[in-house]
């Protein structure tokens, strides 16, 4: 079935659209809604997840939760809290979520820049002939006493391949950024068949220590500032100009993302 609108708030909603391809299904952290028992499963099998908003943006209260040997905690921005029992941790969490929807996500062990973690925001628009085109990819290294990578967290931005370089063998690093911008490819083809109204997504996607992509989240309605601290502007310049084509104008106003540089 077709839908009108361009925008999808769901996580669960978009998770399950990529669970309908077969590739992309290979790229997706196993994930489930915010339950005592899914959340204890998820842990015993995983030992690290992440616990965020099946609705919301920038990084906002998403939630680090381990289980350490016999004891577990979870980490909100900055706080750090530690838990003897299973039910004091759930009862904690149960209190700062409330009644808001949330969802369970297999955590990635991303690789790391100054032992901090960092993940990828791939931009994918449409061109002015209307065709799917991956328009930039950056790196964005958490700030060091958080967990999330977002811009608006206090992040560092740097160029893609500058990050992956001291991780990549041999010189491969093209063919990973170029493994990343199929996927989003492939992702914006799927999406634009359910919601042919969509015209941009950003991807974020985490790389392992294996060097396996994956789709930590579909941005259907992706805030460019990252682009904006890299050194050269052509990149952001084209995704400004691929935007006003099908009448999106962005706020470039970023001052919590910082500008990296790689020595």
């Amino acid at each position: 079935m077709k839908h009108s609108q361009s925008i999808v708030t769901s996580k669960l909603l978009k998770t399950k659209l990529l669970l309908h391809h077969p590739e992309l299904a290979k790229h997706i952290p196993a994930t489930c809604p915010f339950t005592r028992s899914g959340l204890l499963r998820m842990l015993e099998r995983y030992r690290m997840v992440y616990v965020k908003p099946d609705r919301g943006s920038l990084g906002i209260g998403v939630m680090r939760v381990e289980k350490r040997g016999s004891s577990y905690r979870y980490q909100s921005g900055v706080r750090l809290f530690t838990f003897r029992t299973y039910e004091e941790l759930f009862r904690s969490l149960s209190k700062r979520i409330g009644g808001k929807r949330y969802l369970i996500q297999q955590g990635i062990h991303m690789l790391h820049y100054k032992k901090c973690p960092f993940d990828f925001r791939v931009m994918i628009q449409r061109n002015p002939s209307r065709k799917w085109e991956p328009t930039g990819t950056v790196g964005r290294v958490a700030h060091p006493r958080k967990v999330v990578t977002n811009g608006s967290q206090g992040s560092t931005i740097y160029p893609a391949a500058d990050l992956l370089k001291p991780h990549v063998r041999d010189g491969k690093t093209a063919g990973l950024l170029h493994r990343m911008n199929r996927i989003a490819r492939l992702t914006a083809a799927l999406f634009s068949r359910t919601y042919p109204a969509m015209n941009e997504l950003g991807l974020d996607i985490a790389v392992d220590r294996s060097l396996t992509p994956w789709i930590l989240e579909v941005n259907t309605r992706p805030d460019p500032c990252p682009f904006t601290k890299l050194k050269q502007r052509h990149t952001i310049n084209k995704i400004v100009a691929y935007g006003k084509a099908y009448g999106r104008h962005y706020c470039l106003t970023c001052s919590k993302a910082k500008k990296g540089a790689v020595k």
